[in-house]
């Protein structure tokens, strides 16, 4: 039997194992979850057992995480798939620690304004009351780096973040005695620690991202004042911000084979700490563009290849490495890195080893550097690619032609066993002369229909761009009050007499034209939603492509319809035939005045056909 099929039966059997031994996803409500000190050692007991936390956090194949050992899903919030994920993960026997989010101050959230603290405690009310009685919930994860300081401000003590911090923990206890608090920082820099353990009295578990610094984390923790228990929420290879610039002014990314020794040694670190780590989450159980496309990533692109890093984690988490081994790159090397001109030709040698000496398929391309290293984990819209740019390659080798401008390239050579293994490596390329300003690349293609909101499928867009007076309106992607279609709708609510609001579907989130992204969505003939208003009367604005041409990175396609909505759901539609959809960046928007009064209104079911 050959490893391939050998490791589709250990997934297969993982998944009917813990299929057969649970039931129903949902069936017999919560697990009771608790803490307890034995001795020096901190432990979370789950069902009265002892329970070491073996997770990841990301969306790839969960049956596999289950087949490699790992026990544990994090999340960074919820979102319309979370009650799916929770029943995939209870049927697989698999713990899913619920993220809520909360405001991120370097994102301009203020924990000085009482109004948006107290939405956002009743929100994350809501998340607990949702969820807490799922059997696949483990504990809640509150907030995630929320203590970083706004860009160009030094790192100093926010009482009144960490008492809106606490708050939500003291509300998850009041609601849920059943599973621990838990909130996330970004390393133990500084007095954050200290002002956790002041300050946080209903906050049972420090959570902790750490990189690079990650083997040393247990003595710097204690170090800085940390006598909690912890779980690492986030490790893998160093950082992006961690690593020094080469001679070309950029990053060296390593190689997969060398990403999974990082994670094979932070995680030998955690598991050493017996008296206060209860175990950790491995990112990126996925893949992201974040500084390059594979940096994070512990997949390739295509988010189903895994890499070494997978093979690490499951030898490190069931003691023995899985049937067939991803491939490596030993080397990937080229004729000329500095000093190139456009239209000049590179020559590119990769040397590849394959443990089961499978025969290997290599991609090769050619994309431009982002140059964005400090991305604080924020979604990013890929570089511009050039495909047409490699015009000869085999396994082994590839020919590239410098396309007609000036900047930093960077050469990818993607790796494929056949078998499920895969592996990853990249060489920048300095190009000189002028940087030629070049027409921003089509979107990232999608499949239609396309849901941007609605229970039935997955959004490519974020509701991050909140316009107009946008602290006296709030949202409830959850709201179950007579939703259109499925279990939930959006509800908005706007509490001011004066003054306008209005929230963007955005790809990338926050993104206003500076920065590639959006959606190929050619083919789509009409947008179409479902809208109602609470009292009748209401005046909306709804409408896709927001950015003009005055920036690089605009809507290729604008289109809007003024309507006035009714106390029963209505379906609107706007016509996009004829119109170029190569690049929707604003998916979606809505607009509206208070005239005299404030307005609630429902949306639902918005998608491209």
């Amino acid at each position: 039997m050959d490893g391939k099929r050998l490791w589709a039966i250990c997934v297969t059997a993982a998944w009917a194992a813990c299929g057969a031994s649970v039931g129903e996803a949902g069936a017999g409500g919560a697990v009771r979850v608790e803490l307890r000190r034995i001795g020096e050692r901190w432990q979370l007991f789950r069902a009265g057992r002892p329970y070491a936390v073996r997770g990841v956090g990301g969306d790839a194949s969960r049956p596999l995480l289950k087949a490699c050992g790992g026990n544990s899903v994090r999340t960074w919030g919820v979102d319309g798939r979370t009650r799916a994920m929770l029943d995939e993960a209870h049927r697989l026997g698999l713990t899913v620690t619920v993220g809520i989010w909360l405001g991120q101050r370097r994102q301009g959230f203020d924990y000085g304004d009482d109004r948006a603290v107290r939405r956002q405690l009743a929100t994350a009310r809501g998340v607990i009351e949702r969820f807490r009685d799922h059997p696949a919930v483990l504990m809640w994860g509150i907030g995630n780096e929320t203590e970083l300081p706004p860009a160009g401000e030094p790192a100093k003590e926010d009482a009144r973040h960490w008492k809106a911090v606490n708050d939500v923990a003291a509300a998850a206890r009041e609601l849920d005695p059943n599973h621990p608090t838990m909130t996330v920082i970004a390393e133990v820099g500084g007095e954050k620690v200290k002002s956790l353990h002041r300050y946080g009295s209903a906050i049972d578990v420090v959570g902790i991202n750490s990189y690079a610094g990650a083997v040393s984390l247990p003595r710097r923790y204690r170090q800085a004042g940390g006598t909690k228990p912890y779980v690492v929420t986030e490790f893998g290879p160093p950082g992006t911000w961690e690593v020094a610039k080469n001679k070309l002014g950029v990053i060296d990314e390593p190689s997969s084979a060398a990403k999974a020794g990082w994670y094979r040694r932070a995680y030998e670190a955690f598991a050493a700490d017996q008296a206060l780590c209860l175990g950790s989450y491995a990112f990126l159980w996925g893949h992201k563009q974040e500084g390059t496309a594979t940096w994070f990533g512990m997949f390739l692109p295509d988010g189903v290849t895994k890499t070494a890093a997978v093979d690490t984690m499951a030898e490190l988490w069931s003691g023995k490495a899985p049937p067939n081994l991803s491939p490596t790159v030993a080397s990937l090397t080229v004729d000329k890195a500095d000093g190139l001109k456009p239209g000049e030709t590179v020559r590119a040698r990769l040397e590849v080893r394959d443990p089961e000496q499978d025969p290997i398929k290599v991609r090769w391309h050619l994309a431009m550097d982002s140059g964005d290293y400090a991305t604080f984990g924020d979604r990013r819209g890929a570089p511009r690619s050039f495909r047409e740019a490699v015009v000869r390659s085999t396994a082994s080798a590839a020919e590239v032609k410098i396309p007609n401008s000036g900047g930093i390239y960077r050469l990818f050579a993607l790796v494929y066993d056949g078998r499920g293994g895969g592996a990853a490596a990249n060489v920048p390329l300095r190009v000189a002369g002028p940087v030629i300003t070049l027409p921003p690349p089509p979107g990232r293609e999608v499949k239609l229909p396309l849901v941007v909101v609605g229970d039935g499928g997955t959004s490519p867009y974020a509701p991050s761009g909140w316009m107009g007076n946008h602290k006296a309106l709030s949202m409830d992607d959850h709201c179950r009050t007579q939703p259109h279609a499925g279990r939930t709708c959006v509800k908005f609510t706007y509490a001011d007499s004066a003054q306008w609001a209005g929230v963007v579907w955005q790809d990338p989130p926050g993104d206003w034209g500076d920065r590639p992204g959006g959606y190929y969505l050619v083919g789509a003939t009409r947008l179409t939603f479902w809208a109602r208003g609470e009292k009748g009367g209401e005046q909306v604005k709804f409408g896709c492509g927001l950015i003009d041409r005055d920036k690089l990175h605009y809507d290729t396609a604008v289109g809007s319809v003024q309507v006035r909505l009714t106390t029963k759901w209505r379906q609107f539609t706007i016509d996009l035939r004829r119109r170029d959809l190569s690049r929707i960046k604003s998916g979606f928007y809505w607009s509206a005045s208070a005239r005299g009064e404030g307005f609630t209104f429902y949306l639902d079911d918005v998608r491209y056909e």
